[in-house]
């Protein structure tokens, strides 16, 4: 069994996350111990939960040690099998998160697998918004996760969206069984265009939230002759909230930023912070995003050709992920 140090490095729940999905890609059982020692509330938190709950039904796995809070797990894999998931989020736990568990051995399955939130967040605090996940991070998957139909890996339908605290999001996920290929990302060639999606609650279409964090974002490209797609969207929520990703499309790859809003925060400065921190990574010159690079690693990890990839920065995260 494989005795991972969750305290390590960055400590938080990345190490939960890859160590649980690759167990259960190579059938070898693994123990995760200090589980998110470096977070102010250790042990399992309920996306955390829910993700390796979920697996062990994808795979016919065993999983000890899973409650809330839980420091210490142990998960035994069997035979990944196609079958329809559904998970029910009481609270405002991140959607993306618990689909960082579930993609990589969804993929490798024998047919398509259909998961279903009733609940939880698609846009919240220390996780990648929804539009990140489906823009950024499914189209670098889709260069990697070869559908033998030649369609999409994976598919994304956003019912509801939900924010912090009170959650409420439906999404519906379909997984494609795929072959995973190298890739080569050294290179990104031109720009071709901007996509800027701001999106909010209608409880705060009246004071046209979504416009202003695109106000923000022209104000900080300033008098930069860059090609901006802007869409704004509102939509019915159980809580307030925003969200802004800003993607940049160039010829072989994406990169982007995204940021959600705050009370208290005005929220031309939501968009405007978000625009700058991509002006910063389109100026690097790379073919990953900073936030990218430990996403796709568990990826990389199982392709038995070389890979090569540019990023921004190796961050703990990613780090963690290495090691």
């Amino acid at each position: 069994m494989l005795e991972i140090d969750g305290s390590y490095l960055e400590g938080g729940g990345q190490i939960l996350r890859t160590a649980c999905a690759l167990s259960a890609v190579t059938k070898k059982p693994c123990r995760v111990f200090n589980i998110r020692r470096g977070r102010p509330k250790p042990g399992l938190a309920i996306q955390h939960l829910l993700g390796i709950q979920t697996l062990a039904q994808l795979c016919n796995g065993k999983l000890e040690g899973g409650y809330l809070g839980s420091a210490e797990i142990k998960f035994y894999p069997a035979e990944i099998k196609s079958k329809d998931l559904h998970i029910k989020i009481d609270t405002a736990g991140s959607i993306t998160l618990v689909l960082q568990t579930l993609i990589l051995p969804a993929l490798l399955a024998s047919s398509p697998i259909k998961i279903v939130f009733d609940g939880g967040a698609t846009d919240t605090f220390f996780s990648p918004t929804m539009d990140y996940f489906r823009y950024i991070f499914l189209k670098i998957l889709g260069k990697m996760a070869k559908n033998e139909n030649g369609s999409r890996s994976v598919e994304v339908n956003v019912i509801r969206r939900g924010y912090y605290p009170e959650g409420g999001a439906k999404v519906e996920v379909k997984v494609f069984p795929s072959k995973l290929e190298n890739i080569n990302l050294t290179e990104r060639g031109s720009l071709k265009k901007i996509l800027a999606t701001s999106g909010a609650s209608e409880l705060l279409k009246s004071k046209k939230i979504a416009e202003r964090q695109l106000a923000g974002v022209r104000e900080a490209f300033g008098k930069l002759k860059l090609p901006i797609e802007e869409k704004v969207e509102y939509y019915q929520t159980q809580c307030p909230g925003s969200q802004i990703c800003l993607i940049a499309e160039f010829e072989n790859t994406v990169i982007g930023t995204d940021n959600l809003g705050k009370l208290g925060k005005r929220a031309e400065d939501v968009g405007k912070e978000t625009a700058l921190e991509l002006l910063k990574e389109q100026k690097s010159e790379v073919c990953l995003d900073k936030h990218l690079a430990d996403q796709i690693l568990p990826y990389l990890a199982l392709i038995p050709k070389k890979s090569q990839v540019t990023v921004s920065e190796i961050t703990n995260h990613c780090k963690t992920n290495i090691w």
